[in-house]
């Protein structure tokens, strides 16, 4: 009996770290405390946390666009803006909605989107990139005003037709046009209570068995099962107009080599610094920043109005306290 309850007690011993003090965070850029409910549910809030009182530093965080930042949330029904009788059905600034200004990539026109969000918590498993975008057939809101989501929505890569229309599909044929949706790429960079070399994240590939293939090497490649987030147009993804599209992260490794190539990664449009990528993974703690960046093909067939918290970070972390 006593051999028993021994044994017991150390089981408890060696599981109860694992048990305690695991919640969920969900991470925008800027303070998460901050974030603009529009886009986020009652139940999504309780999830926003104080980067100050976390000390976890809001410098750094920002996002970029291509396109000048002067969109309205298409995404918003409840949008008004000024009128012309002169031209029924457009809607002109200035414009009032619940929502972020936004910034567009129109149909036929490439383009891109970045964002640097840091953790909130050392993350204790996997977790997701969320995308929230407003997708509209070409010259939606020119047609529709803020109606355009009843009646033009779309989804990007969408074989759309003349307006608000989509073309009709028959068998044989892809109803998708796969080189027109846009690229994910993501990298962990380290924050002030971390440090290691830069590397992509990989992603796994949903749906599907979730089983790693480890090479001979115990190298994870581009298969069926996972994909490195390197920007290639084996990482695309379809974005829905106002939903929520996830791509699941692999929970980085301590020593686990990826499928990238290290390499000097040249800054950004905008000059962002990321540099040198190794092809190792790193532990992440509260205070990396997770650099996104979501590139639209020049064949893109859809408008595109992306905003600040268009991609957010949801996963479950290790309590501070």
């Amino acid at each position: 009996m006593r051999k028993w309850l021994v044994s017991l007690l150390l089981v408890l011993c060696f599981v109860t770290p694992a048990m305690a003090g695991e919640d969920l965070y969900i991470a925008v850029v800027g303070n998460d405390i901050n974030a603009k409910t529009f886009y986020l549910s009652p139940k999504y809030q309780q999830f926003l946390y104080d980067q100050t009182v976390l000390a976890v530093p809001t410098s750094g965080e920002t996002w970029f666009a291509q396109y000048p930042i002067i969109q309205p949330e298409v995404c918003d029904l409840t949008g008004t803006g000024t009128t012309d009788p002169n031209h029924p059905g457009e809607v002109f600034p200035p414009f009032t909605t619940r929502g972020n200004t936004n910034s567009l990539i129109t149909a036929n026109d490439s383009g891109w989107y970045q964002w640097f969000i840091r953790l909130p918590k050392k993350p204790s498993g996997e977790f997701n990139i969320v995308f929230q975008c407003g997708v509209l057939k070409p010259n939606g809101f020119a047609f529709e005003g803020f109606n355009a989501v009843d009646l033009c929505a779309a989804h990007t890569g969408e074989l759309t037709g003349p307006q608000c229309t989509r073309n009709a599909i028959v068998p044989g044929l892809d109803p998708i046009l796969p080189g027109a949706l846009p690229t994910v790429e993501a990298v962990a960079l380290p924050g002030p209570y971390n440090a290691f070399t830069p590397f992509y994240l990989t992603a796994y590939k949903t749906p599907g068995t979730y089983t790693i293939n480890f090479s001979s090497s115990g190298a994870i490649g581009n298969d069926a099962v996972t994909q490195l987030l390197d920007g290639s147009a084996n990482a695309r993804i379809l974005l829905k107009s106002c939903m929520d599209e996830s791509v699941v992260v692999k929970f980085p490794v301590p020593g686990q080599t990826n499928a990238g190539t290290p390499k000097l990664l040249p800054p950004g449009p905008e000059g962002t610094p990321i540099g040198v990528l190794t092809n190792v993974e790193s532990a992440l703690v509260e205070g990396d920043l997770i650099f996104i960046q979501l590139t639209f093909p020049y064949i893109n067939t859809t408008d595109v109005y992306c905003h600040v918290q268009s991609a957010r970070l949801m996963g479950v972390g290790e309590d501070p306290f």
